[in-house]
């Protein structure tokens, strides 16, 4: 398994994934087509296709399929607590639990702006290099997540 089948982003992993390089480690045979799908999973249907997988592959022992299976349904149970969490922060009557992600857009491009204008008026101002690479994946992060958020809501809702 290459590196690039290892956790993305520097994140916890799914608990299923994590398992499935667990039982790698160990020198077991996963089939191929577990590992791509396990590490394409976004949604609660990829999990449902992933369990089915799990269920149907017979390259796997009866306590390897009981364990993936039981963390395959731990992930489930998370990704519909943030769901919970996420529909109960956008009923609620808080001005604050519904633009949060507008507000730390803004106040994320604000900063950056002020850091530009700053870097080229001001001669002795200059911004450590940590706080640039700080700056640019909270960005990345809030402008990918924000707008990539919005754009898959509007996908699905046609």
């Amino acid at each position: 398994m290459g590196k690039d089948k290892l956790i993305k982003n520097g994140g916890k992993g799914t608990n299923v994934g994590n398992a499935l390089r667990f039982l790698v480690k160990q020198g077991k045979v996963i089939a191929p087509s577990l590992l791509d799908l396990a590490g394409t999973i976004t949604g609660i249907d990829d999990l449902k296709e992933l369990g089915s997988q799990i269920r149907g592959s017979s390259a796997l022992s009866v306590e390897d399929k009981e364990l993936l299976l039981k963390e395959l349904e731990y992930d489930m149970i998370e990704m519909q607590e943030v769901t919970k969490r996420w529909v109960s922060d956008n009923m609620s009557d808080s001005y604050m639990s519904k633009n949060i992600r507008p507000l730390t857009l803004g106040f994320l491009t604000a900063t950056l702006f002020v850091y530009i204008i700053l870097d080229s008026s001001i001669e002795a101002f200059k911004v450590d290099a940590e706080w640039v690479g700080l700056l640019k994946g909270l960005m990345m992060l809030a402008y990918g997540g924000y707008f990539g958020a919005r754009s898959a809501e509007k996908i699905f809702k046609k």
